[in-house]
């Protein structure tokens, strides 16, 4: 690197411009700058980094092996300033932090409530804002930093810059209200709730997927949905009034079971362990209230074992 000239924050977001058009005139044309300025500003920041960002076409500029490797990084860099941005206003409105934290429906909310809490009484200048959703909004929500961290189950996939840490496993499980007559059996096959009516999560959601794989691997019709739902609580106190039956977490029936009477249902081919974790960016920058929040979870989810795991 150029010792002679420090980075600027303006030249790293003229060149992400620049990358955006693929053209120096309408990059300029962008930002309301001549073009020879702009190509000047491009130089400066090539000369800092000692390397070729872009490289001249017949259509405009493309970016080299390197120009693309910045430009990951710009994304990054915007979201960590937006967040020490953030930080410095809180600490100026008298608050020590504030986090923005996505939970998923079917969390248990007895672990939710004493992380929240743990924060709460030993930050006392802290504020929290919980989001109830999934994982299709929260994640994209994560990525571009309108959410701070996540506590919900592991998805599928992660995008690039997100990570997931483990803090422990959940159940999930077929359930009924207690007068159902499936509830008096011992073990249930999945052919018996072939001509079940279903209360389930969206079909967009891993949970309806499994019921539906599970009913077409065993060639059965598919299941008859007659409520749906992404509020777990919601579904179980539905079920626990009617002759329905749902899937979905263990922690969640042990919740409302208490105030409701569903009961678990035994049905092998549709019982699975669903991690439940942490997901967060790998930002260079971690405001203290968010490692504090980390240390919270990991900290009572191993206290909570017993309530949290079957």
């Amino acid at each position: 690197m150029n010792s002679g000239y420090r980075m600027e924050l303006r030249d790293i977001e003229y060149f992400a411009v620049v990358a955006m058009h693929a053209h120096l005139g309408r990059a300029a044309a962008a930002l309301g700058l001549s073009q020879p300025a702009l190509s000047k500003s491009l130089r400066r920041l090539e000369s800092a980094l000692q390397t070729k960002l872009v490289k001249r076409t017949p259509k405009g500029v493309e970016l080299t092996l390197e120009g693309s490797t910045l430009l990951a990084r710009v994304s990054e860099l915007r979201l960590s300033l937006k967040n020490v941005a953030r930080e410095i206003a809180e600490v100026g409105k008298g608050r020590v932090g504030r986090l923005r934290i996505g939970v998923g429906p079917a969390i248990s909310e007895r672990f939710l409530s004493a992380a929240f809490a743990a924060i709460l009484e030993s930050v006392p200048r802290s504020s929290l804002q919980v989001i109830l959703s999934d994982n299709d909004l929260m994640i994209p929500a994560l990525s571009n930093g309108e959410l701070d961290l996540i506590i919900n189950y592991h998805p599928p996939q992660l995008p690039d810059g997100l990570v997931f840490e483990h803090l422990f496993s959940d159940r999930y499980v077929v359930s009924a209200a207690a007068s159902h007559p499936l509830a008096k059996k011992r073990r249930v096959p999945l052919a018996d709730l072939a001509h079940e009516r279903w209360a389930l999560s969206e079909p967009a959601l891993l949970p309806q997927q499994i019921v539906n794989e599970a009913f077409r691997d065993r060639r059965l019709p598919p299941p008859q949905i007659a409520f749906e739902s992404r509020s777990a609580a919601l579904r179980l106190r539905t079920v626990a009034s009617t002759r329905l039956i749902d899937f979905t977490s263990e922690a969640v029936i042990r919740q409302v079971g208490r105030d409701s009477a569903v009961k678990t249902l035994h049905v092998p081919e549709l019982s699975m362990l669903r991690p439940v974790g942490v997901i967060h960016r790998t930002q260079t920058y971690r405001p203290p209230i968010m490692q504090r929040m980390l240390d919270a979870l990991k900290t009572i989810a191993k206290g909570h074992s017993d309530d949290l795991r079957p």
